[in-house]
């Protein structure tokens, strides 16, 4: 019997506006390319999640102020170890550590920090790159399969 030959690395680079049908094939994309390389139904859940929210916050937050057909770029590679998404809004950026603690009771009824809170919990790196108008987002699949058998 002969072991299948590794699925070669799937990626793409675009350009997306905030139109909801242009964002959802861009993800179903995304999730096209995790389920090729067999990722588990909770893996492409927390990618999903953390995509999801990663554009959400480009959009509103990061494109405040800005015309409403501004753009964003978006960037994600998937292999049978990890899946990387990056999104880069065209805002000022701002400082991620300076953002409320949504957990804290004093923060509870605020409307911010929920995104970035989940997409720490749902993917193994979080990280702010430029200005702060760029976040990557690393999913280790051995890192977190690790973590849920813990």
């Amino acid at each position: 019997m002969t072991t299948p030959a590794p699925q070669p690395p799937l990626s793409a680079d675009l350009v997306l506006r905030n139109d909801r049908p242009e964002i959802e094939r861009a993800e179903q994309a995304l999730l096209d390319a995790v389920a090729a390389h067999a990722y588990p139904e909770t893996s492409a859940f927390a990618l999903r999640l953390a995509f999801e929210e990663a554009v959400i916050n480009a959009f509103r937050h990061g494109h405040r102020g800005l015309p409403p057909d501004t753009t964003i770029r978006l960037r994600w590679s998937v292999d049978a170890d990890r899946a990387v998404v990056t999104v880069t809004d065209q805002g000022p950026g701002f400082a991620p550590e300076h953002v409320p603690d949504p957990t804290l009771e004093e923060n509870l009824e605020r409307p911010t920090g929920r995104g970035i809170m989940l997409m720490r919990a749902y993917v193994t790196e979080v990280r702010y790159e430029e200005r702060g108008n760029q976040v990557t987002m690393v999913y280790d699949r051995a890192a977190e399969e690790s973590r849920k058998r813990d």
